[in-house]
């Protein structure tokens, strides 16, 4: 079983999440915790965690910072970020703070069933042991890739999806993919490629630049904003 901390300062929400990680074969939640204090008191006292399932917003600290004190201590459990927290300076740092993967409140129980099963996958991956070809190497990165919400094509990252999106949607106008790689710090490749996805799903909208010589930019407005 995959022993799990659930950690949301609202009780009734921490209750609803842990009751989501139940019903998904191979879990079980060994505590909640309402404050980044009892979180960090959890790590240290119960004698297994695999996995915290940690909201950024506590009383006491954010979760981030939580973060932050585990890796201090020397704790290398697992974080999966669940929270209400959007902006794209937070998803980025949790990104660079080791999170496996960020999911947005609100959510529907499909959407953590998908990122709980994608960690299964992955430890069952990494639990082979030995040393790993390229293809077992982009197997084990890609194991956590699975779409978090319909529409998410095999191989995108819900993570950077929610980085670029942001980034769209806070904008005050339109951006090229290379401004939209400059704000999350992801190639100018990767942010067209998540561009254009939006594009086809409705998302955002495709306009035109054009300059003294040559092609027109492509730049992106988010949809509501067009």
């Amino acid at each position: 079983m995959i022993e799990v901390l659930v950690v949301d300062d609202d009780t009734r929400v921490a209750r609803v999440n842990a009751a989501y990680v139940e019903k998904v074969p191979g879990f079980h939640v060994a505590a909640e915790a309402h404050s980044a204090a009892e979180a960090l008191n959890r790590l240290e006292t119960l004698p297994r965690l695999d996995l915290v399932l940690l909201d950024h917003y506590l009383p006491d600290e954010t979760g981030l910072a939580v973060v932050q004190e585990m890796r201090r201590r020397g704790h290398q459990t697992d974080v999966i970020m669940v929270t209400a927290a959007r902006d794209v300076t937070t998803v980025q740092a949790a990104m660079r703070q080791g999170a496996l993967q960020y999911l947005v409140k609100p959510f529907a129980f499909a959407g953590l069933r998908a990122k709980l099963e994608a960690y299964a996958e992955l430890r069952r991956t990494l639990d082979g042991g030995g040393e790993a070809e390229q293809a077992e190497v982009d197997r084990i990165f890609g194991a956590l890739s699975t779409p978090s919400e319909p529409g998410l094509p095999k191989g995108h990252s819900p993570t950077t999806a929610e980085l670029v999106r942001q980034s769209l949607m806070n904008a005050e106008g339109p951006l090229s993919a290379q401004e939209i790689a400059d704000r999350t710090g992801v190639s100018r490749q990767t942010a067209q490629r998540y561009l254009k996805l939006l594009e086809r799903t409705g998302r955002a909208r495709l306009t035109l630049k054009y300059g003294d010589a040559g092609r027109p930019e492509h730049r992106y407005v988010w949809a509501t904003r067009a």
